[in-house]
């Protein structure tokens, strides 16, 4: 286990302040003080008697963003695609081929690049929990990391349609690892990914729901990105399923309006990731379905997906959405209106928080919430000169602006400079095991 900093008593000071709190909007200059791994106070002129004053002039401070769906064990096989082999081909060939060390270094590798990159909780998609070696390999990197999020445990890949996800091991896991919060600090919260009707069976689909709600855990599912899905809102909304943040749906690229007013009905949150929706979404122009869902009252939050698909950078998200988020002549997205800064940076902070049911955590810089947040360098070349905050944020600001991040309270990173983790040794523990892969799946992929 690395060395966990202490959490200390802080006033950033003289910052530009993106609180993504309505009712505390943006203040420049403001100020946040932090103790004990609460925010306390935003405001100006704070009372900080016995705090550590930061000089966060020609700062940005904001929220941490949040990610809501990403396949975190398949993070050190970023590259193994290639021309006319790309995501699902060089999945399915590799997928059997990670023995528990290797899920451990490639969750490790995501979430210390995920923290380095300004993204303060994640949803770990494990659509890939071969056994249970595995999925303590996984928790063992999330412990070490202490980087906040869902780890939602899910089936091995190709499990076969018919095959029910098994339980047991679930048990398990939430006796074992989430029975006293101590074990994960408090940051982790156990969830299950199921394959919903696209991938499994119907019969499989609702048995696995009733046995989720019958221990509480919240549920997330796919839905397929090409022109057609199985997947029902309003059939989901009458069996009961739509429980809020409890139920999250990722892509539905192919919903109808019936079913975008049943999730909004219902409190249901979207995961859009946006460049694995511009790549694999064949459901038609994915800048309509976002116009869509955002008209129709959904909450949408982005995520990364897999980063064979997208970079760790929801920075970039943010730009890409808010470029493609324009309404289209000739079509239902004619008359709305075009996606805003300001919605772009709640999609990747707030939203995300809700989509995962922690935003009364975390999401926003609002007192009494836990201290999760970024501080960006504004005098960057390619930052600076900044006018409009928010349109900086989206527009300009990339993973390398990333000064400072405070999770729960704890820098883990400050001044450009990573606290409680050795980046090198990380790095060559991941290409040791994606090697390693390599050559066990052999074909295109080995090394030799």
């Amino acid at each position: 286990m690395p060395e966990r900093p202490e959490r200390g008593n802080y006033l950033i000071d003289g910052a530009t302040v993106v609180t993504v709190d309505p009712e505390l909007g943006i203040l420049d200059p403001g100020q946040v003080l932090v103790r004990d791994g609460e925010i306390v106070a935003v405001g100006r002129d704070l009372d900080a008697e016995g705090a550590e004053v930061i000089d966060a002039r020609r700062m940005i401070v904001m929220p941490g963003l949040i990610d809501s769906h990403w396949h975190m064990w398949s993070s050190l096989g970023r590259n193994f695609i290639s021309e006319g082999y790309e995501y699902f081909p060089a999945k399915w060939d590799t997928s059997a081929q990670y023995e528990p060390e290797d899920f451990y270094r490639s969750v490790l590798l995501g979430s210390v690049e995920a923290l380095n990159a300004g993204i303060t909780t994640v949803h770990n998609w494990s659509h890939n929990t071969r056994t249970p070696d595995h999925a303590d390999a996984e928790l063992r990197a999330h412990q070490e990391s202490m980087v906040r999020a869902r780890y939602s445990y899910g089936h091995r890949d190709l499990l076969p349609e018919d095959e029910e996800l098994d339980f047991t091991d679930i048990d398990r896991v939430a006796n074992e690892w989430f029975g006293d919060p101590a074990t994960l600090d408090g940051l982790v919260h156990l969830g299950v990914n199921l394959r919903g009707p696209d991938l499994g069976s119907d019969r499989v689909f609702h048995r696995e729901v009733a046995q989720a709600r019958e221990r509480g855990l919240p549920i997330s599912i796919h839905t397929m990105q090409g022109g057609s899905t199985k997947v029902d809102a309003v059939d989901l909304e009458e069996r009961g399923y739509l429980d809020g943040p409890k139920f999250l749906i990722c892509h539905f690229l192919a919903a109808r309006d019936v079913d975008m007013e049943a999730m909004a009905r219902n409190n249901t949150p979207l995961s859009f990731t946006v460049h694995s929706e511009l790549r694999l979404g064949e459901a038609g122009d994915p800048r309509a379905a976002l116009l869509r869902f955002r008209d129709a009252g959904v909450t949408v939050s982005f995520s990364i997906d897999a980063t064979s698909i997208a970079p760790v950078n929801l920075f970039e998200a943010m730009n890409v959405a808010w470029n493609m988020g324009i309404p289209w002549e000739g079509t239902p997205t004619a008359d709305m209106e075009a996606i805003t800064f300001r919605q772009c940076i709640e999609m990747a902070t707030i939203n995300g928080a809700k989509a995962l049911g922690i935003d009364h955590l975390v999401g926003s810089l609002t007192p009494g919430k836990r201290a999760d947040l970024i501080m960006i360098r504004a005098s960057d070349i390619n930052v600076a000169p900044v006018a409009d905050v928010e349109s900086t944020v989206v527009r300009s600001v990339t993973p390398a602006n990333v000064d400072s991040v405070m999770i729960d309270g704890r820098f883990l990173k400050r001044g450009g400079r990573l606290l409680a983790h050795d980046a090198d040794e990380i790095v060559a523990k991941a290409e040791e095991s994606a090697l390693a892969v390599r050559r066990r799946a052999g074909g295109r992929l080995s090394p030799d």
